[in-house]
């Protein structure tokens, strides 16, 4: 069959050009529907943090809305009408109820969660899907062979399995998994490790991708390069937990290794305006003054060409 007739005019052909034109481009070039949304962004414990009655927790108490859940990412895919959230949080009934608003159940139901590890920030919200709240039926569960073990094996999360709310799916280490546009790469970090393994993800889309490591110990007992590693992709969800030493009084900050902000900021000295702006900070303790948008240290760090993940935050995939 013939396209194009002979015979024809300027107004005839026009439309018939521009939707091949538009056949022949590549998907990502016009049309996008892959996001990724911060659902969170403090430290496991969130903010402010339980005991905590000091100057910097008081605005959380007095004003809900100041509140802050522990960290998690979501990824909307309305393309495959899918939806999938990387670590259930202590706030996870707030944060799914965040993620409706945005991409309704009726139009995209979870597909899964990912797991980063087995400390209280990143998998306890896994009861929210159990049989006294809302009776999922098999939610694909992403974890690693060592957090698939500890959930097997140790109640309540056993019950979870039995009563088949959630269906373990295996990870192995840079395994790649496909799910429609969506490609995800788990990668082991070094971390404290009690329970389970502890891992970063690489989140790629039709178009763009991103790196979340939530949880790290310093960034030279990684076996990678923090700075080529986030070459590699467009965006840089990063360990933020604390700003600089000394934030814990009478407490040596020795005991929980993870990289302070000013570190992670002097890795990138040498990088180019361009891959400071790739990094969003995230994971962010209650003493953290990052967690306060007006405080002298998160306008350090964006005068300094780097961003502070904040709850609500859209990106394209």
């Amino acid at each position: 069959m013939k396209i194009f007739n002979t015979q024809y005019n300027r107004s005839s052909l026009y439309p018939q050009f521009i939707f091949l034109l538009i056949l022949l481009l590549p998907k990502p070039l016009y049309a996008n529907n892959l996001t990724l949304l911060v659902l969170g962004v403090a430290q496991d414990a969130g903010y402010p943090q339980a005991g905590c009655y000091k100057p910097h927790c008081m605005p959380g108490w007095k004003d809900r809305n100041k509140r802050l859940g522990a960290t998690s990412l979501a990824i909307i895919d309305k393309t495959n009408q899918s939806k999938f959230i990387f670590d259930a949080t202590p706030q996870f009934q707030e944060q799914l109820y965040q993620l409706n608003t945005l991409s309704p159940d009726e139009e995209t139901k979870l597909n899964g969660i990912f797991l980063t590890h087995a400390h209280i920030g990143h998998y306890t919200g896994l009861m929210f899907l159990g049989h006294e709240a809302m009776g999922a039926k098999q939610v694909p569960v992403y974890a690693m062979p060592k957090m698939s073990e500890y959930l097997n094996n140790n109640g309540p999360w056993s019950q979870l399995v039995n009563y088949q709310n959630i269906k373990l799916k295996s990870l192995t280490n840079n395994g790649e998994v496909r799910l429609g546009n969506l490609s995800v790469t788990p990668f082991i970090v070094p971390h404290r490790d009690e329970y389970s393994e502890t891992v970063g993800y690489r989140i790629e889309g039709p178009s763009k991708s991103a790196l979340f490591i939530p949880d790290i110990n310093k960034w030279h007992l990684w076996q990678r390069s923090l700075v080529d590693e986030v070459a590699k992709v467009d965006y840089a969800f990063i360990d933020a937990t604390f700003y600089a030493d000394g934030e814990i009084p009478g407490r040596s900050m020795a005991d929980i290794p993870h990289p302070f902000v000013i570190e992670s900021m002097a890795v990138f000295k040498n990088a180019s305006d361009k891959e400071k702006a790739k990094v969003h900070f995230i994971h962010m303790n209650h003493t953290n003054p990052l967690l306060d948008e007006k405080s002298k240290a998160s306008q350090k760090v964006v005068q300094a060409g780097f961003n502070i993940a904040r709850t609500g935050l859209t990106l394209s995939l």
